[in-house]
């Protein structure tokens, strides 16, 4: 049984081991050798996302394992700053800053750039997309009369009203030439092989990075919807809203699942690769090897729900395991994947949603008669973004325990003065609960530990 002073370490290992269950070289690397038959074509990869750099040294290692020469592979991948590495015959291309989730100008040259490299292939090629985690603000091509500016006031709008990634995706898909089949429908290869790296709890393709390679009606009434039922007003993005109103309701569809066929005659297929699913296996079974009894959990968490709900809700069961593993000596463990939302005051600080969802948890801690008792010893809550990133901090996510709640505590309005203002950061970093691991270059959304020792 692990002593109380060893818990919060258990939960370090425990997420490590999660974030290299999902590293992307080695997921894309283990797939068949069938499942990119490279044919006698040139072969073209691109693609975008925190994990397409990982994703296209694994795709290097399968084609090289199959005898392809060098010189018949090119292509580009758009990746965060901190994220690129040398892969032959592919650019990994660093488009945006590290903690901005948000499409650049760089963004959109690379975009641009591999939608000319898949127009110029021929029927005997073979290209391959990388599709991952991220990808919607590494990915785009603002549709006819909107502006790059535009789509980030939007998208910027909508975080901070606290929408979800499918109401996010559902405008960012109308209003863009590359997502929703777009990048696809400018592909005249004979075929196009889709590797995915899913961040969206799930798994729905057409979600994760706005659906660039999937058949999906970009739906203009959904997305002017979206945009009422989250008060954003007309006067945020004046051009994107005249596009909206331009656009048919929904634009033609040629097929409604990941296999199909575009215009051109490239034969399109989708193959998931790793998800949200396979980091919570791996953290599970970490777990259990250092002693800890896991609570049955439910196969997928909500989506939607805000880091305040979350946050009360993993303090909930903290306390209850607590309880439970003092009683009868056996410690517990409780481990989900999931990705809240926030809604962000205009007054806002600093933070992201995983510090949000663990200052949440310290604000629902039971009275405590004394400092020493705030917070059990043996319990620990953690929250951790599997990018790295959370929010526009350095941090990948935050951890509770009872130190950083008897140091929280010395103020006590601190905690919910922060929670309110969304300005998690600067106090879990006074008092010792950042997470920091730097950008992972992986991607499937979110991990949440609850441990609890005698």
């Amino acid at each position: 049984m692990p002593p109380p002073r060893s818990v919060r370490h258990d939960a370090e290992r425990i997420w490590t081991a999660a974030l290299a269950a999902v590293d992307p070289r080695r997921l894309v690397a283990a797939l068949p050798r069938g499942v990119i038959d490279p044919g006698g074509g040139r072969i073209a990869v691109v693609g975008a996302g925190k994990a397409a750099a990982g994703m296209a040294a694994g795709v290097g290692d399968l084609v090289r394992v199959a005898g392809v020469r060098p010189e018949r592979i090119s292509g580009m991948v758009s990746v965060p700053a901190g994220c690129a590495r040398t892969v032959a015959g592919i650019e990994i291309r660093e488009t945006r800053p590290a903690a901005e989730n948000q499409p650049t100008a760089a963004v959109v040259a690379a975009t641009a750039e591999m939608m000319l490299l898949l127009s110029e292939l021929g029927p005997a090629d073979l290209a391959i997309a990388l599709v991952t985690g991220g990808g919607s603000a590494l990915l785009e091509a603002p549709a006819e009369g909107v502006e790059l500016a535009d789509t980030i006031a939007v998208a910027g709008a909508l975080s901070r009203a606290g929408a979800d990634i499918a109401a996010l995706n559902t405008v960012r898909r109308a209003v863009s030439r590359v997502k929703a089949g777009g990048l696809a429908r400018a592909c005249r290869a004979g075929r196009l092989v889709v590797l995915v790296l899913s961040d969206v709890i799930g798994d729905p393709l057409d979600v994760i990075a706005s659906g660039p390679c999937m058949p999906t009606p970009a739906d203009a009434a959904a997305a002017r919807a979206v945009l009422d039922r989250f008060g954003i007003a007309p006067a945020t993005a004046p051009r994107l809203f005249a596009a909206l109103e331009r656009s048919p309701a929904t634009s033609p569809s040629v097929a409604d699942g990941p296999t199909w066929t575009t215009p051109y005659g490239c034969h399109v297929s989708h193959m998931i690769v790793g998800h949200n699913a396979t980091a919570v296996a791996a953290a599970r079974a970490v777990a259990e090897n250092l002693g800890y009894t896991i609570e049955d959990t439910p196969p997928r968490a909500p989506v939607t729900d805000s880091a305040q709900d979350v946050g009360r809700r993993l303090a909930g069961r903290g306390f209850a395991l607590s309880r439970l593993a003092r009683r009868d000596g056996r410690p517990r463990a409780w481990i989900e994947g999931g990705e809240a939302t926030v809604r962000v005051p205009t007054d806002h600080g600093r933070g992201g949603r995983n510090q949000q969802t663990v200052l949440a948890a310290l604000a629902a801690a039971p009275p405590a008669e004394s400092a020493a008792e705030v917070w059990p010893p043996g319990l620990v809550i953690a929250s951790i973004g599997t990018d790295g990133e959370d929010g526009p901090t350095d941090a990948a996510g935050a951890v509770a325990d009872a130190g950083v709640a008897a140091a929280a505590s010395a103020d006590p309005g601190a905690v919910p003065r922060n929670l309110t203002r969304c300005d998690a950061y600067p106090l879990l970093a006074r008092t010792g609960g950042l997470i920091r691991t730097g950008p992972t270059g992986t991607n499937v959304a979110d991990l949440r530990i609850v441990l609890a020792c005698p």
